[in-house]
This record gives structure tokens, sequence and C-alpha cells, in this order.
């Protein structure tokens, strides 16, 4: 099946490109800018159609993200340290982002006669992100059906949504995903922070999946204590 991914150029979505190209018909890459402080994530993006023989498509969302004010990842808000499921890293959600770049994504599809939209949403994104959700993405597929009813069918494909980040990396191993050209880090610096929500996530499923983790952390043990006691 054609299949278009939607891909930030993160761990997830890429491990989730290398999946789609190997098993189905990989058609291209849908990236989105909407503002956030770690744009350079659209780079690795970038590389990884350029890797797959895909085109890649960069949808410019900056004044959508600009109007969906108080995530720390597009605002002046500082980013959290610690483990995802704390309090504190509410503040990493950007309300609706995944309705919206899937609308956009489902709409591009059926331009191009493509019979499935990709997303690398998993299960441990469940507890922060509601458009993440098993739920979410039932309820979303449900509309598109509708929205495109006498135009076009298309998948919305989540292989990942029952499963958590650890058993991405083992999936992403098995496809041959060069981890290295992966970016997660939500601080947008020269190297992975190692502190903050999606850092510690990352490094805690390179450990739980026991493939070596290439990254290169500015703080590499911070994620032991993060996930202590979970």
């Amino acid at each position: 099946m054609k299949t278009i991914v939607i891909c930030s150029g993160g761990l997830d979505s890429v491990s989730l490109a290398h999946k789609v190209a190997a098993e189905r018909e990989l058609v291209g890459l849908l990236s989105f800018d909407y503002g956030q402080r770690h744009s350079k994530e659209l780079d690795f993006a970038a590389a990884c159609a350029e890797r797959l023989g895909v085109p890649h498509r960069i949808v410019d969302l900056r004044s959508v993200g600009a109007a969906l004010s108080g995530s720390a990842l597009t605002d002046d808000v500082d980013v959290p340290d610690g483990h995802y499921e704390e309090e504190t890293m509410k503040v990493t959600v950007v309300p609706n982002r995944n309705a919206i770049m899937l609308a956009v994504g489902f709409g591009m599809a059926a331009a191009q006669q493509a019979g499935a939209v990709a997303a690398a949403v998993h299960g441990g994104d469940h507890f922060i992100y509601p458009d993440c959700r098993p739920d979410f993405i039932a309820a979303f597929q449900a509309m598109e059906d509708r929205a495109l009813d006498g135009v076009a069918q298309v998948e919305l494909y989540t292989p990942f949504v029952h499963v958590s980040k650890a058993d991405i990396v083992t999936e992403g191993a098995r496809h041959g995903t060069p981890f290295a050209e992966t970016w997660s880090c939500y601080k947008g610096g020269e190297v992975h922070c190692g502190r903050c929500g999606t850092c510690v996530e990352r490094r805690e499923a390179f450990h739980l999946a026991g493939v070596e983790d290439p990254t290169v952390y500015a703080d590499e043990d911070f994620w032991k204590s993060a996930v202590e006691g979970r």
C-alpha cells in the first residue's frame, strides 16, 4: 500500500519510515515546522528521506504553532527535566498538534492517491499526550472516513500505538535504522541534553531493548535517577 510517513526526524518516526520502506510502499515523508525550538529535527527527517530515496515535504505551520501558545516546545517556557510521567511534563503539550498534522497528511494522501498515512505514536505517549492514544486514533480514522467519503480511502497506520519505545528500538534495529541519525531532544542544543523527558525516555528505551545507544548526551547518567522507582 502506498504510504506517507509523518516524520519529525525523531527516533520513533525515522524507525517507522524504515519499517514502512521495508514492508510497504513508502512514497514520501511529511514533516512540519510549527515553530518548535528543536526544529533541527527537520534536518534529520530530510536525511532520512534522502537515505530512503523518497520525496520530503516540510509544511510551514509556524503561524499555527504561534497560536497554540503556552507549550515549552513553542513558547519562551523552560523545557523541564525528568520523566514523562511527571506532572511537570504537561507543559510540553502542544494542543491539538497531532490532529492538525494528521489532517494535513490525510489531505495530502488523498491528493496523491496514497492509501495510508503512518504516524509513530506509541504507548509511552499515552500518559501525557491525548492525541497519541488509541481512542484518538480510532476517532480520527472515523472522522476522516466521513471527511473523504466518496473521494478517497486512507488508512491511519499506527503500528506502535500499543507498544513501548523500547519495542520501537527493537523494531528499528531489525530494519537497520541508523539511530545516530535521529534527533529527540526537546531543548535543541548541540547534543542531546540527556535530562528532558524525551531524552530520558530515549536512553531508557535503549537500555530496556538491550541495544547499544549511539547518542551523545550532555548528561549521560541523569536518566537513571529519573526512572528510579517507576
